[in-house]
């Protein structure tokens, strides 16, 4: 079938080519953004230590602090997942189980910077099914196929 179709392949190639610009372009701004956000973490920890003293028994300074950090480990992982083996086969399972821990992460990063003496009890329970949903469609996809055999180990 391949044959029937001229200049399949050259668009092929074309359309990874594209693919590839595209994951360069993006890469570059996931780094300024991570960078930038990397910035102002230092930044607002400085001043935090500077002006009033870094209290850590603050739960208000714990969970701005710890918020920032999540930002930028949430910028550092959307990085990941475009550049996490782009030329292997399965690539797709592999970028689909990064997303869905960039989905685990940014709920998390709710949970910890929630104020829960404003929070709406449908509020904390949406939040957690959606951790609840994600990991157990994170577990469905790295649960090995049924059939496949177990990795032997050099002893055996």
């Amino acid at each position: 079938m391949m044959k029937r179709l001229p200049g399949f392949f050259q668009m092929a190639r074309l359309f990874d080519l594209f693919e590839e610009g595209v994951m360069l372009i993006l890469t570059l701004l996931i780094v300024v953004i991570a960078g930038t956000s990397l910035v102002h973490v230092v930044v607002a920890v400085g001043r935090m230590v500077l002006t009033s003293g870094l209290n850590p028994t603050s739960p208000e300074v714990l969970q701005g602090i710890f918020g920032m950090f999540f930002t930028v480990l949430i910028a550092l992982e959307f990085k990941h997942s475009i550049l996490v083996l782009p030329d292997a086969q399965p690539h797709s399972m592999i970028r689909m189980r990064s997303v869905l821990l960039i989905g685990m992460l940014a709920t998390v990063r709710k949970f910890i910077v929630i104020d829960l003496k404003e929070v709406d009890v449908m509020e904390l329970l949406a939040l957690s099914a959606a951790v609840l949903s994600l990991g157990i469609v994170y577990w469905l996809v790295r649960a090995p196929t049924p059939g496949a055999s177990a990795p032997t180990t050099p002893d055996e």
